[in-house]
């Protein structure tokens, strides 16, 4: 049976990594569910791109997905942050070790929650304020701590995308589709 992801949008949102790691994730076989945080389908991204959700967060039962992913964008996870059903879940699959992958100013919401302690993360450069010591680790690009997935930002989706994609389905299939990417 195919894994399955659900992607958290909110309006403001960075695009790229949405599309990039969704892309790749679909490459590889996953079913990827977009998530608006409103009502409406329509998501007004970051840099004027609208995105189109699947289903709004009222709808989805996002403790039935094999990982929960937060894309970037400072206003998006502002936003993100500031939901009850959202942040529930998250705090629900870090207690249970369940995936989670974060991207970029994504990871602030973990770190905003206290949920950070004793982990290993990435996240675009400065956001990490705050954060108890040890956790950042500065120089790379994409950190995988046994259920954490993060990144740094728009630059890293590519090998994001891959690492949650090797995570859900192994090494051979990432390699696959990096291979077909043309990804080095």
């Amino acid at each position: 049976m195919a894994k399955t992801v659900s992607v958290l949008l909110a309006d403001g949102c960075e695009p790229l990594e949405v599309v990039a790691p969704v892309d790749i994730l679909r490459r590889g076989g996953v079913n990827v569910m977009l998530v608006s945080l409103k009502d409406s389908l329509q998501v007004a991204a970051a840099h004027n791109i609208t995105l189109v959700a699947d289903a709004p967060i009222a709808m989805v039962d996002l403790s039935a997905s094999d990982l929960l992913m937060i894309p970037g964008g400072s206003v998006g996870v502002e936003t993100i942050g500031l939901s009850k059903v959202a942040t529930t879940e998250i705090a629900r699959r870090m207690e249970a070790d369940e995936p989670i992958a974060a991207i970029c100013a994504g990871p602030t919401v973990l770190g905003d929650m206290g949920l950070l302690t004793g982990r290993k993360a990435v996240c675009y450069p400065t956001c990490e304020e705050g954060w108890p010591e040890g956790v950042y680790q500065p120089g790379k690009p994409v950190e995988v701590d046994n259920n954490l997935i993060t990144a740094t930002g728009p630059g890293t989706a590519i090998p994001f995308g891959l690492a949650i994609l090797k995570f859900l389905e192994g090494e051979k299939t990432a390699n696959q589709v990096a291979e077909a990417m043309l990804v080095k």
